[in-house]
């Protein structure tokens, strides 16, 4: 392929993203009811969710990319599950499998009554446990079944047409790591970009220096990937939403 014919396919490639990311003017701006809800209860508990205006956003994504195989990281009290579940919902389309992450058992029983209420039982899998301890353990699978050995479900698909990724700012980028491998061909990864630190933070200030080294991680990642995927940003009230696929 001749250097101009790459650099049309990059071109293309951003072009999608950008597509993307844009505003569906066709879709309602309002919250739906049971995430407005439950966003309600996350301001009580002093939980942080994202913003409406990101959480729109990647609704309107989504509903372009209609994933058949979709991963959601960091499921919470499921604010940001229930966008998704309306989102299947209103369209009328059932996904083949949507896999919610979450490291807390007391929160996986909430999300449990979340999928009920949409009747999401027959493709949703939720997943509790450490997110370092469940991606080495379906790798394990995946290099184990590639053997032809029966070794079971893995704890997490091991691909996804969709992958959203949550976590505190210090661990955003070590998630968005151990998650890209999971990409299909033509999937797309989406998160939030961490916090940017504030003025200067002194080193014994414990919680100032991991979101100081949680934003430089970031950076890290960003430069590394540039290399292997194409990567769109969307400055949004409230942050900005990245989305990332591979080259």
């Amino acid at each position: 392929m001749s250097s101009e014919a790459g650099a049309d396919a990059t071109l293309d490639k951003t072009d999608a993203l950008a597509q993307l990311l844009s505003a569906d003017p066709l879709r309602s701006r309002d919250e739906p009811e049971i995430a407005a809800n439950i966003g309600s209860q996350l301001q009580h508990m002093g939980l942080s969710t994202w913003s409406i205006s990101v959480h729109r956003r990647l609704r309107d994504a989504l509903a372009r990319l209609k994933p058949q195989r979709m991963i959601e990281v960091g499921g919470g009290i499921g604010h940001r599950s229930a966008w998704v579940y309306d989102l299947f919902t209103s369209d009328g389309f059932t996904p083949e499998r949507y896999d919610i992450i979450e490291n807390g058992a007391k929160f996986a029983v909430i999300l449990h009554r979340l999928m009920t209420r949409y009747e999401g039982e027959s493709y949703t899998k939720i997943v509790v446990g450490v997110l370092d301890a469940l991606v080495g353990e379906t790798l394990a699978w995946k290099a184990a079944s590639s053997t032809g050995l029966e070794v079971g479900d893995a704890p997490i698909q091991p691909e996804a047409d969709a992958i959203i990724v949550d976590g505190t700012n210090a661990q955003r980028a070590k998630n968005v790591e151990l998650m890209l491998p999971f990409l299909a061909p033509g999937g797309v990864l989406f998160t939030l970009e961490p916090d940017m630190p504030v003025g200067d933070v002194e080193p014994e200030d414990a919680d100032g220096m991991e979101l100081v080294n949680g934003f430089n991680e970031w950076i890290e990642l960003i430069q590394s990937c540039n290399e292997t995927h194409h990567i769109g940003f969307m400055p949004l009230f409230g942050g900005t939403l990245v989305a990332m696929v591979r080259k």
